[in-house]
């Protein structure tokens, strides 16, 4: 198991205090140095590096691909270029990113004609929601009123799966996400709402009494962020639902905490007995984001004792030697990011930085020396050095951090 993950050897906190005394560290290591650093000079090599990180993205996938896309999706597409570009330009307020941006998702949507697909992270929504937003941004309202329409015209099948990246949920935050950003009804609680019945139906039927909501996907009833439980009722926090519906997610949720590993991480399968995965896509980390936001939406102290314990899990084995988002080292910093925002402790925000940290002193020579996988697709989002330019960004703000294609 330790083959999967680097040793953390790093202070589990230090003090702001230390911080900023950070004189006696000349001695230290490289990383040490990066430790002991002030938000603010911390944040200013973090700027350049992810700028640095984003010219290589645009240049490899975008750039030397002749503006063609053949891969439109945000997972390990163009979209996940654009999405990086949006974030930039949210950061740098620099138009060029915007108008980029905008581009891109203009390809994207001719590739993703025909798809079939329908989520925010794997399908056209997520193409149409980005591309409305993006307009808006731009001033542009009727490319904005075009995507949105686009938008309304995705007709999901009847054999849809419920989970986030292909399926019914993935829909709903691209309906959500659209709401946010365009206004509240946007998207109708009609439509959404109709979506919800379905997988709720679909979970109460695989549930059968022992777990209130269970879903499939490929035979197998995963617990995880992308396919499974962690990623349906996330989610589903954010829609409409009546009491019983909230008592169901909640009853879900109890349901996996009670039946997490002695170690506290997350089985990433009903029934699976192999404690291996911490990742977003599979295990504590994205179990960890969902339990935080139930404890923020129901106000639990339970949710949130159970999301602290899985942070603990992903500190000591989350130093993943991936980079990526989905299941890597860049998508781990991401549960201490959430628990700081919460809670508002330092010690979770130190340890965002310390993951963050690992990576911008290590990955690029741990990955090259083959130590470290760079990503099937090296300069996606969710695999490769994509994602890690995006947690760089978000560590500038980290109150204003989202998990792209995930948190709203």
């Amino acid at each position: 198991m330790a083959d999967r993950f680097f040793p953390n050897e790093m202070p589990d906190f230090i003090s702001e205090t230390s911080q900023s005394d950070s004189a006696g560290a000349s001695e230290s290591d490289s990383l040490t140095k990066l430790l002991l650093l002030p938000h603010k000079t911390l944040s200013q090599l973090l700027m350049k590096s992810a700028l640095d990180l984003k010219d290589t993205v645009v240049k490899e996938t975008w750039v030397a691909k002749r503006k063609r896309v053949s891969d439109y999706t945000l997972y390990t597409g163009a979209l996940g270029t654009a999405f990086l570009l949006f974030k930039a330009y949210q950061v740098t307020k620099d138009n060029t990113h915007l108008l980029l941006c905008s581009q891109i998702i203009n390809n994207c949507d001719y590739a993703s004609r025909g798809s079939g697909r329908v989520t925010f992270i794997c399908g056209q929504a997520g193409v149409y929601a980005l591309g409305a937003v993006v307009a808006k941004h731009n001033g542009d309202e009727q490319l904005c009123h075009q995507y949105v329409t686009q938008f309304k015209e995705i007709k999901l099948s009847k054999d849809l799966p419920d989970e986030l990246l292909y399926g019914r949920a993935g829909f709903l935050w691209a309906c959500s996400f659209l709401n946010k950003n365009l206004g509240e009804d946007t998207v109708s609680s009609n439509r959404m709402r109709n979506v919800v019945d379905e997988i709720i139906k679909s979970g109460r039927q695989l549930g059968k009494g022992r777990c209130p909501l269970m879903y499939e996907w490929h035979g197998k009833k995963y617990w995880g962020a992308a396919h499974g439980l962690a990623g349906i009722m996330h989610v589903l926090m954010d829609m409409d639902l009546n009491p019983d519906e909230v008592a169901h997610v909640k009853g879900t949720l109890n349901y996996m905490i009670k039946n997490r590993f002695p170690s506290g991480n997350y089985p990433s399968s009903e029934g699976s007995e192999t404690d291996r995965l911490v990742h977003w896509c599979h295990g504590a980390t994205g179990v960890a984001l969902t339990l935080v936001k139930a404890a923020k939406v129901f106000g639990s102290e339970e949710f949130l004792q159970a999301a602290i314990d899985a942070a603990e899990v992903v500190w000591n084995r989350g130093l993943l030697k991936r980079v990526g988002i989905c299941h890597g080292i860049s998508g781990n910093a991401y549960v201490f990011l959430s628990l700081y925002q919460l809670t508002g402790k330092l010690e979770f925000l130190y340890r965002a930085k310390a993951f963050t940290c690992f990576l911008h002193d290590r990955a690029q020579t741990l990955i090259s020396e083959g130590i470290m996988h760079g990503g099937d697709r090296p300069y996606s989002m969710f695999e490769g050095i994509g994602g890690m330019a995006y947690l760089f960004l978000d560590m500038i703000e980290p109150y204003q951090a989202r998990f792209p294609g995930f948190q709203l």
